[in-house]
């Protein structure tokens, strides 16, 4: 069993490089009432990493742990500068299964090996306030670092950190920052002790490369949608961990990383050649399709318990909060297994490669080398048209199901040309954002409209139920209806907000 605990800290060396960190008298720190001493402990770790330190290179650690009060095995993710998610399992002889899953996206069929052994020998004080509420804990590390790959190095170094305590004040760490400036200690360089000691302990460290003098290069049109294009891989990478422990609003935005990703292909075909960029984005659609299996049906009971929930209780007639139960079904344990498989799947981790591959080696087409103005303006320009070709016809189609189609389509297309011109926003600056958001408030009204599509649809399913087991169907009845009056206000606004966020020629709008 893996237990998650969010660590807030900070990292301190001597300022001037030389010499032993040591942590000066902390009880003339503003707030803290008494420092105890708790003493040295020695902690011996042992980094686990694959041979190309995938892991590492995503500020990822994994490390087991003996001596100090929390000795066993912990991952430590990335949520911020000085701020990491650290997942604790008991210790064992092997890396626990649980912890390997988490890692997965990183690591995909690579195996993990111990990398570096550290040794810290830690003398803690702890900072407590008035009340006797732990502020903060304080250290000072001797620290000993072994590679344990062939020609590995062995390095010694002195640090201070500070760690905050639960529920503290993260301004706390500003405070105490100022007494360890004014005891010669600044910052530490490295991001975490791993990181110091990969540096310190390379077999064959890299000579230090000659840079020649000259102004840098403007970026490209092809510079900024591949920086996209990673930023949106990344984002996939990252979310890995919280959608397979169920964090919430996970899995909608891992799908979110995934339609960017597909819609970037597409809008952007002339800068990244799309014989190349197609079938992966073909593997996208896949997967926001498989990741939507649970959270669609999530949305859609939130959905109707809301509506319930306004519905004068006198007039919840029959079981109509158990049949809205039973239009969640199939979450749970076997949606949780279902999902993890899908993650650990050979399918979803050659996704995975392929995009890697894809930012290696980019198929970039001749406009790729362009300045980025015209190119990316162009381009959502074009997503653009077809929005408005689509809502144009959406404004001129009768109410019902076909109407209930163009409107769909219409919000798909809203979407992409949001995702468009936020992929643009490098480039073209707040002319982009502000288009984007004028975007999104059309998808948000045509995702509303969908919504309530998708919820009549259910409330007829189970409307039929219900009266399949002599049940009343009165109330979904009720609750059909108010659909039916939201999806028609959304088509009442819909001419007006269209004639609102396009009363601009757009082409000035993205100054193009």
């Amino acid at each position: 069993m893996a237990d998650t605990v969010r660590e807030i800290e900070r990292k301190y060396e001597p300022g001037d490089g030389t010499g032993k960190a040591r942590l000066p008298d902390l009880r003339r720190v503003k707030g803290v009432a008494t420092v105890t001493d708790q003493g040295t402990q020695k902690l011996d770790a042992v980094y686990y990493d694959t041979e190309d330190r995938r892991l590492a290179g995503a500020h990822i650690t994994l490390r087991r742990r003996t001596g100090g009060k929390d000795a066993g095995w912990h991952l430590k993710l990335p949520v911020a500068p000085g701020v990491r998610d650290e997942i604790r399992a008991p210790l064992s002889p092997a890396v626990p299964r649980a912890l390997t899953d988490l890692v997965r996206s990183r690591i995909r069929r690579a195996d993990l090996t111990p990398l570096v052994r550290i040794v810290s020998r830690r003398t803690v004080r702890q900072l407590f306030d008035g009340d006797g509420t732990l502020l903060a804990e304080a250290s000072e590390d001797a620290v000993t670092a072994d590679r344990l790959t062939r020609g590995g190095r062995t390095a010694r170094w002195t640090e201070v950190e500070v760690e905050l305590g639960e529920g503290a004040d993260p301004a706390f760490l500003d405070t105490v920052e100022r007494r360890l400036r004014k005891a010669g200690l600044c910052p530490s360089k490295a991001p975490s002790k791993l990181a110091r000691a990969l540096e310190e302990t390379d077999p064959a460290p890299p000579k230090a490369a000659r840079r020649r003098p000259g102004k840098p290069a403007e970026p490209t049109a092809g510079d900024h949608v591949l920086a996209y294009v990673r930023e949106q891989t990344d984002a996939l990478l990252a979310l890995d961990p919280a959608v397979r422990g169920r964090a919430e609003d996970s899995v909608h935005q891992m799908r979110v990383a995934t339609r960017r990703l597909r819609s970037a292909f597409h809008t952007y075909g002339k800068v990244l050649d799309r014989k190349a960029t197609d079938p992966i984005g073909e593997e996208l659609k896949w997967l926001a399709a498989e990741l939507g299996v649970d959270r669609d049906r999530e949305v859609l009971a939130e959905r109707l318990s809301e509506r319930l929930s306004e519905v004068d209780g006198t007039l919840v007639l029959g079981p109509v909060r158990a049949r809205l139960r039973g239009a969640a079904a199939g979450r749970g344990k076997g949606a949780r297994k279902r999902l993890a498989a899908l993650l650990d799947g050979d399918r979803y981790l050659t996704l995975l490669d392929t995009l890697d591959a894809l930012l290696a080696d980019p198929p970039l087409l001749p406009a790729a080398a362009l300045p980025p103005g015209d190119v990316l303006a162009g381009a959502v320009l074009r997503d653009y048209g077809r929005l408005a070709a689509r809502v144009e016809h959406a404004l001129t189609t009768g109410p019902g199901p076909e109407r209930d189609t163009v409107l769909h389509d219409a919000r798909k297309a809203a979407k992409r040309v949001r995702y468009a011109a936020e992929a643009a926003q490098s480039a073209l600056g707040k002319p982009a954002k502000r288009f984007a958001e004028r975007m999104k408030s059309v998808q948000t009204l045509l995702g509303d409209h969908q919504d309530s599509v998708m919820a009549r649809t259910a409330l007829r399913t189970l409307a039929a139920e219900a009266h399949a087991a002599g049940e009343s169907t009165f109330t979904l009845g009720l609750l059909y209806g108010r659909e039916e009056r939201r999806a028609a206000e959304d088509e009442r606004e819909l001419p007006g907000l269209w004639r609102k966020v396009s009363r601009k020629r757009y082409r000035e709008a993205l100054g193009a």
